[in-house]
């Protein structure tokens, strides 16, 4: 195979924003326009969209997904959006075999060298199928949820084992990422830690007096949660941290299940005034909210290596975390914040300690030494690939 000759990549991605949910899975778009921006690659993203069976398609919740075009461009990018129909709640089992099927019909009659998934379930499965069909090798990366969920739960963990068994290469978020995947029973050898990368031009150490002022935040101490509002994130415990923070203001950005259960937990703790939902939050508007927080909490059950985490040291503000996913590769001295348990107890004593000696912002970026850049992430991504479709 001549080397001259560009690497056509499918590229499957579940996770990919839209103009209905620009930020789901920003992170994959910007890791597949950093490859794309590689020179010898020719990239098309597949990026399927889950409409359930009709009548439920009709439901007001996907009216604006099906108004989706099933071809544009995105910020540059190219990408097919070819629709799959997954069942609610019980149908996770079949959705790879879904969306297989949606993806060979958005490419048929397009040559490519390797098939690429950017999530492992239901991408990576789906992705092994594709290459199936077109005598293709495939790569799968995990991200997270992928692996701790799916790669437990009995209706789709044989599916995620038997990709990465006849993937021709693995890529992990973390290292932790990595043992978790050896853990159930995929080869570590094949899987290569491929970290995020980080917009430096936006995330970076700022004046913290003048990013509060601009959000109307007084004198008062404050701290902040990013992602979705759900109980694996557990901002419930920084809710019931709270009583033992007198005076700290606590920030959510993001919207999800569990804001009603959060709202009435603050109502019963007595600490609504110091609670703040903000909803979905622009990426674009985060730099200034990380600038504005005296630390990031965020005590998640499982996480692969948290986007949220590496933005806000990148602005310069420490994190209290729980040890989970790569928490250990980012938080390596107290200048980048603490790991804790998952307890009320332990979020306040970790917020405290922040509060008393707070880090420099210069310091606590510097912490992340380098290793969350795109450029590398793309370089990294296209050198993976190629090394799986032997060129």
């Amino acid at each position: 195979m001549s080397s001259a000759r560009p690497l056509r990549v499918l590229s499957i991605a579940t996770l990919f924003p839209d103009a209905t949910r620009p930020n789901f899975g920003l992170f994959v778009e910007k890791s597949l326009r950093a490859l794309a921006a590689q020179p010898g690659i020719r990239l098309t993203v597949v990026a399927p969209v889950g409409l359930p069976p009709f009548p439920l398609s009709l439901h007001k919740r996907y009216r604006a997904l099906r108004a989706l075009p099933p071809a544009g461009d995105w910020n540059g990018l190219s990408v097919l959006r070819p629709r799959f129909a997954p069942i609610p709640r019980i149908g996770a089992r079949s959705n790879p075999a879904k969306v297989a099927r949606a993806v060979l019909a958005a490419v048929k009659g397009r040559k490519f060298d390797i098939v690429d998934a950017q999530f492992f379930y239901p991408d990576g499965p789906a992705a092994m199928r594709v290459a199936d069909a077109l005598g293709l090798p495939f790569s799968a990366k995990a991200r997270g949820a992928d692996i701790s969920h799916f790669g437990h739960d009995p209706a789709t963990s044989s599916q995620v084992i038997e990709a990465g068994a006849k993937a021709a290469g693995l890529l992990a978020v973390s290292a932790a990422m990595r043992g978790d995947m050896a853990a159930i029973g995929i080869d570590a050898a094949k899987i290569a830690v491929h970290y995020t990368g980080i917009d430096t031009a936006r995330f970076y150490p700022g004046d913290r007096a003048a990013a509060r002022a601009a959000l109307g935040l007084d004198g008062a101490a404050a701290i902040l949660s990013v992602g979705a509002l759900i109980p694996r994130k557990g901002q419930a415990l920084v809710i019931e941290a709270l009583p033992a923070l007198p005076d700290v203001h606590y920030w959510l950005a993001g919207a999800g299940e569990a804001e009603g259960a959060y709202r009435a937990l603050t109502a019963r703790l007595g600490v609504e005034k110091r609670v703040h939902f903000l909803g979905p939050v622009a990426n674009a508007d985060l730099p200034q909210l990380y600038r504005a927080a005296d630390a990031v909490v965020m005590p998640s059950v499982s996480e692969g290596l948290a986007n949220a985490w590496v933005e806000a040291l990148a602005c310069g503000t420490p994190i209290v975390i729980s040890n989970a996913g790569g928490a250990a590769e980012l938080v390596t001295s107290p200048v980048a914040g603490r790991i804790v348990d998952r307890t009320p107890a332990a979020i306040a004593k970790a917020v405290q300690a922040i509060l008393a000696a707070p880090p420099p912002p210069a310091e606590v970026a510097a912490s992340l030494g380098g290793r969350f850049d795109w450029e590398r992430n793309g370089l990294e991504l296209a050198a993976h690939l190629r090394n799986c479709a032997g060129r």
